[in-house]
């Protein structure tokens, strides 16, 4: 279902050979919190240590993966949507953008972009499809929105509305890098109809401990990441029209009732918003 070389045996074993071992990263240690096996004694030490500076950390990992389900199967079942950009995709693990898409619509497509090296050497993880839809992957970095777009076209119908997918890695794009202004190229190219699915790490007065362990990734991991305040990720929907219950804590978008009267509050707020 794909023409994309990251998943040929030649390719994968290059990318394996970029992957640096000895310095920690953050696909890796997110996998590791995620109880995923993807991981490195040094993604497992620093994961462990940043646990300690904050022990809900994992739980919004969780948090996290379960916003991205619960957006998709909205924007599947209650919006229409058959298309989906998911760029930052992260290490392959359970109920991936196209596995929540086609379990209910069969005829998604789904393109993913990422660049880093051991995410693309298990794209082959992503490449499948249901026989009516399609999956593919892009080795592309956020920023270059152009190459995005035209290589995501030969997948992607753009005359119809498509759901961009940004969860946990506008985190990565400086504040000199104008992150707003990104993330609207993208969605000034996509019609109207289509959505924003958008997470991120926050700082908050609340939370010092989220800060204590953001100091020590950015002492010790790579990727850097910048924090925002609440209101600061709420910018990144500006212009669009927010879905009920607005910019909130990943966990409290949408609860399942199994997740209790009101989940506790975790330090990644998210939201999904259209533009009309």
């Amino acid at each position: 279902m794909t023409e994309n070389p990251a998943a040929t045996d030649g390719v994968a074993e290059t990318l394996r050979e970029r992957i640096n071992t000895n310095q920690p990263h953050t696909a890796r240690i997110w996998n590791y919190w995620l109880g995923g096996k993807d991981n490195y004694e040094v993604d497992r030490a620093a994961g462990d240590q940043i646990r300690q500076l904050h022990p809900g950390i994992g739980d919004y990992a969780r948090a996290d993966r379960l916003f991205l389900g619960r957006a998709v199967r909205h924007l599947v079942t209650e919006a229409g949507i058959r298309q989906f950009l998911d760029i930052g995709t992260g290490l392959p693990t359970a109920d991936n953008t196209h596995e929540v898409a086609q379990r209910t619509a069969p005829e998604s497509r789904i393109v993913y972009v990422d660049n880093d090296p051991l995410v693309l050497a298990h794209a082959r993880a992503l490449l499948t499809s249901t026989p009516g839809g399609r999956t593919d992957y892009l080795d592309e970095d956020l920023r270059n929105v152009d190459r995005i777009l035209e290589h995501a076209a030969r997948t992607l119908d753009f005359s119809q509305p498509v759901a961009l997918v940004l969860l946990g890695v506008v985190i990565f794009v400086g504040d000199d890098e104008d992150p707003y202004a990104l993330v609207r190229q993208l969605m000034d190219r996509l019609p109207s109809g289509s959505y924003l699915v958008l997470s991120h790490t926050i700082t908050s007065p609340a939370m010092p401990d989220v800060d204590e362990a953001v100091k020590f990734w950015n002492e010790h991991g790579t990727p850097k990441l910048t924090q925002r305040t609440p209101e600061a990720v709420a910018r990144f929907f500006d212009g669009y029209e927010l879905l009920e219950p607005g910019v909130v804590s990943c966990s409290r978008w949408r609860p399942e009732p199994a997740d209790g009267p009101e989940p506790e509050e975790v330090a990644m707020f998210g939201g999904v918003a259209l533009k009309r």
